[in-house]
C-alpha cells in the first residue's frame, strides 16, 4: 500500500505542476504520460476544486484500492452520486463485490456491466462540468496512456444520455 501511496501523490505532485488549479468552462486540458499519472488522479484533482453532485465513471477494471478511495469520497461527501459502467469481465472479479457493496452501503448509484471499453468519467460540480477522455483504465497501469478534460455541460450530458441508455447484463 505504501507503493501505492507514493504513486497517488507522484501523480498529483505532476498535475499540481502541469495542470491549471482553477478548471475554466469551455477548456480542454490534454496530456500523456508514461503511466506516471493514473486516470483516477484526474478525478482526484477535479475533487480538489469541487464537490460534485453527480458522477459517473466508465471503465474495463479497476483495483480494489480504487474502490476504497471511491468509498472514501462518498465517506466525506466530495461525491454525492455515482454510477460506475464497467466490462463484462469485471463481474467475475472479487472487486466488483466490494464496490457493489460500497454503493449499497451509500445508496447513491448503480453499477451496470455490459460489452465495455471505453474509458470515461463524467461529472457534474458546482462551479463546472466535466468530461475526462483517457486510454486508461481507472488502476493504476505503467504504460504510456492519453488523457483529454473537456470543461464542458453539452459533452458530459451527450455522454450521460448515451451512458443512461444502455441496458447492462446485470439487474442492477
Amino acid at each position: 500500500m505504501d507503493k501505492l501511496l507514493l504513486h497517488r501523490a507522484a501523480s498529483e505532485l505532476a498535475l499540481d505542476k502541469k495542470l491549471d488549479w482553477h478548471f475554466e468552462k469551455g477548456y480542454e486540458y490534454h496530456c500523456i504520460s508514461q503511466g506516471d499519472i493514473d486516470s483516477l488522479s484526474y478525478l482526484r484533482f477535479i475533487l480538489k476544486q469541487e464537490k460534485l453532485n453527480y458522477c459517473f465513471l466508465s471503465t474495463w477494471v479497476m483495483a480494489a484500492a480504487d474502490v476504497e478511495e471511491i468509498d472514501d469520497w462518498l465517506r466525506k461527501g466530495y461525491i454525492k452520486k455515482i454510477d460506475i459502467f464497467v466490462g463484462e469481465i469485471f463481474r467475475n472479479n472479487i472487486v466488483y463485490g466490494q464496490l457493489e457493496k460500497v454503493l449499497r452501503r451509500h445508496n447513491c448509484g448503480r453499477i451496470k456491466v455490459f460489452r465495455n471499453h471505453s474509458k470515461v468519467m463524467v461529472g457534474y460540480g458546482e462551479r463546472f462540468d466535466f468530461v475526462i477522455e483517457s486510454s486508461a483504465n481507472i488502476n493504476t497501469n505503467p504504460r504510456t496512456e492519453q488523457t483529454a478534460i473537456f470543461i464542458s455541460t453539452e459533452l458530459a450530458d451527450f455522454y450521460k444520455e448515451y451512458f443512461d441508455g444502455i441496458i447492462p447484463f446485470n439487474k442492477w
